[in-house]
């Protein structure tokens, strides 16, 4: 609840995703893993599950339809790299990729299109924040970072 009623700006009133591409990649608000001139990978600052991350298009749009070839053909090139990186890193046993259209369907940010890639394992904690409103994570952002980071940095 934190995450959905808190101010989905930046401080200076715009998309706080496009705010994010101003700001060194290592900023402790930003975690960017890589970019490109069209689309990003970032941690999720509120993770469901260590290596939580978003691929979002460098373009400010809400609408999936909006996205032009290009930006669609490198954000499916970024989903892919997250996924090695990911294996690589970590081993996870699944994977949930999606995106949340519109606020009704859980997106917390909808005014700026960006997918999920959620490692799971069997067992992993994701039922804690619902039965026990407790999050559980045993990384914080800046480890997963550094972990990640490398992996991307190879391409």
């Amino acid at each position: 609840m934190e995450y959905l009623e808190s101010a989905k700006e930046d401080p200076e009133g715009g998309c706080v995703f496009c705010g994010m591409l101003d700001r060194p990649d290592d900023d402790p608000e930003v975690w960017i893993l890589t970019r490109s001139p069209l689309a990003f990978v970032t941690l999720a600052k509120y993770p469901y599950n260590p290596g939580h991350l978003l691929v979002l298009p460098v373009r400010h749009t809400s609408d999936l339809e909006d996205l032009r070839p290009d930006e669609n053909a490198e954000i499916n090139l970024l989903l892919q790299r997250c996924l090695a990186a990911l294996r690589e890193e970590s081993a996870p046993q699944g994977f949930n990729v999606g995106l949340n259209l519109g606020r009704v369907a859980g997106a917390g940010i909808p005014e700026h299109v960006h997918w999920h890639v959620v490692p799971r394992w069997g067992g992993d904690t994701n039922f804690m924040p619902v039965l026990g409103q407790t999050r559980v994570l045993p990384q914080l952002l800046g480890e997963t970072y550094g972990r990640l980071r490398p992996r991307f940095e190879r391409g």
